[in-house]
């Protein structure tokens, strides 16, 4: 598949939820922040994921989420989609973070179920149309339960399809089932939010991947989305199986943002592997399984 095909996604097909890169200090450092995401749709990434659950957005202000959106926009330019990870658990917050980042050329919002807050599916419903209504962008909702405390139910995504601007959903509720019926009652874009299960669900007919891992093997992700794009699941189940001790390494052993940058530090593409509080860094027990998943992988560190 081309990349102008690929580009008739409003949200792109491969789509890295990119980490946010701190300097020695722990400030955003926004220089290696788009030197990244420009390496990242170099290796084939046609979307980004700016400041979502691996860019550790719950840890920083608003100004410097902004700050990320403006720094990935003019690393990438018009190459890639860039997508905005606005939501949070006060919609009033949110739709304040939306209408801001609409103003930067931004081309879609990423918004994570409401956390902690335990919202019921009316107050989910009433949450993302409220925010869809603040802005003319697309939205692509994110379906994560095990970090927000509550799933969005199928009832719930497919009413919300009926909204003019919600055009897609992140899927990281692992439940192929639900998800099967979302993809046959609603026309989203639907796209795997876990990283092992883009196979199954490509082949129910979902569109892509929001991957952690894809930071560390982007090609071979790209080359695996293309497969089962073009209904070559013989080649998509072969990269499937050698991306398996990839995806454990970055998301078997430790938090994802922790371990992805940790690996990018030993790629080259990171100057170091600072994570924010609560976060912190792999310790040197994690670290050797990580290095034993990656040497599985072929990757030598």
């Amino acid at each position: 598949m081309s990349v102008s095909e690929r580009s008739l996604r409003p949200f792109g097909t491969l789509l890295p939820a990119m980490v946010t890169p701190f300097t020695a200090d722990g400030a955003v450092d926004y220089q290696v922040a788009g030197e990244l995401a420009s390496k990242l749709v170099d290796d084939g990434c046609d979307g980004i994921v700016v400041t979502g659950t691996t860019g550790e957005t719950s840890t920083l202000t608003d100004e410097e989420n902004l700050g990320m959106f403006q720094a990935v926009i003019d690393a990438v330019g018009s190459r890639a989609r860039v997508i905005a990870g606005t939501g949070t658990n006060d919609t009033r917050h949110s739709i304040e973070l939306s209408r801001r980042a609409a103003k930067l050329d931004i081309d879609g919002l990423l918004l994570v179920t409401p956390y902690y807050n335990k919202p019921s599916q009316a107050g989910l419903q009433a949450h993302f149309e409220a925010i869809a209504d603040s802005t003319e962008l697309p939205v692509m909702i994110y379906d994560i339960p095990g970090r927000s405390g509550v799933p969005i139910t199928t009832e719930t995504i497919i009413r919300l399809a009926a909204h003019p601007r919600i055009t897609a959903l992140k899927d990281a509720k692992a439940d192929f089932t639900a998800t099967s019926r979302v993809l046959a009652n609603t026309d989203l874009d639907v796209y795997s939010g876990d990283d092992g299960l883009t196979l199954p669900l490509m082949a129910a007919g979902a569109v892509g991947l929001v991957s952690v891992s894809a930071h560390v093997a982007p090609r071979k992700f790209r080359a695996l989305i293309d497969a089962a794009t073009a209904g070559d699941f013989a080649t998509a189940r072969r990269i499937h199986f050698e991306l398996d001790a990839v995806i454990r390494a970055t998301m078997g052993h430790v938090q994802g943002a922790v371990a992805v940058k940790q690996i990018l530090k030993w790629q080259g593409l990171l100057p170091n592997s600072i994570v924010r509080l609560p976060l912190v860094e792999p310790d040197e027990a994690e670290i050797a399984l990580i290095k034993v998943d990656l040497a599985e992988a072929g990757m030598e560190v």
